[in-house]
């Protein structure tokens, strides 16, 4: 029963979020304020699936410039907690058939995120360019799972480089975003569903790395990445354990 409820609502929610969402971005399309603003709306969520999201942002965080900020990739619960951390002026990249989902794909075009074709690398190619000219031309940042796919439990996948080429050639930060294990962790019909902590890191200087090479790059983030995310989980048991959430 709680299961159903929780679905239900969430829909109700969401295509709410959806259309109220798109009639707003009508007034400004595709201003990369948006995405932040109802990506927070649907962070607002977690709390109907019984999951606390604790935030951890580093002090510098509001002063941040032009960055990539990039983040584990684990399930469709990103919504609900990641979610909840992205920043004004940043829009994510996401695949193109996103476009297609009811509802939402409209919402998440006319928010300013950037679909890209992941199948054609020509295309891959002109979205690196593209986001270096946006770069260029405006106070924006952009958001990327450089997975590129979710993890499913599957713990931190290989990178892809596209981000790091990306961060390179137009001279930003890489940010590293960490989310805590919350695959196999939500469970429809449980009331409680424990901590999901989610830490932005401080931003990788990519021009410490102009000399070496794009993957020695994505091989660093992914290792600071995975040390944290291992600290995070072991963190989250703990505090589950003792109660202390």
């Amino acid at each position: 029963m709680l299961a159903l409820f929780r679905i239900v609502t969430v829909v109700i929610y969401s295509i709410l979020v959806c259309v109220v969402g798109c009639i707003w971005c009508l007034f400004s399309p595709r201003h990369p304020n948006h995405v932040a603003r109802f990506g927070h709306m649907f962070g607002r969520l977690s709390p109907l699936f019984g999951v606390k999201v604790e935030l951890r942002l580093p002090p510098e965080a509001a002063s941040f410039p032009n960055a990539i900020y990039i983040a584990n990739h684990q399930n469709n619960y990103d919504m609900i907690t990641a979610a909840n951390i992205v920043q004004p002026n940043t829009v994510t990249v996401g695949k193109k058939s996103l476009l297609w989902i009811p509802f939402f794909g409209l919402l998440y075009w006319l928010t300013g995120n950037l679909l890209i074709d992941r199948n054609n690398r020509t295309k891959a190619h002109g979205t690196i360019e593209l986001i270096v000219e946006q770069f260029k031309k405006k106070t924006i940042s952009f958001w990327m799972f450089p997975e590129g796919t979710r993890s499913r439990g599957r713990g931190l996948l290989p990178f892809k480089t596209g981000a790091f080429h990306a961060a390179v050639a137009a001279g930003v930060p890489i940010i590293p975003v960490v989310v805590s294990n919350t695959h196999d962790k939500i469970k429809l019909n449980r009331r409680n569903n424990g901590l999901v902590i989610v830490e932005m890191m401080p931003a990788v200087d990519t021009s410490a790395f102009e000399k070496e090479s794009v993957r020695k790059l994505a091989t660093h983030c992914r290792e600071l990445m995975s040390a944290r995310l291992d600290a995070l989980n072991a963190e989250v048991a703990q505090r589950e354990t003792n109660g202390n959430v």
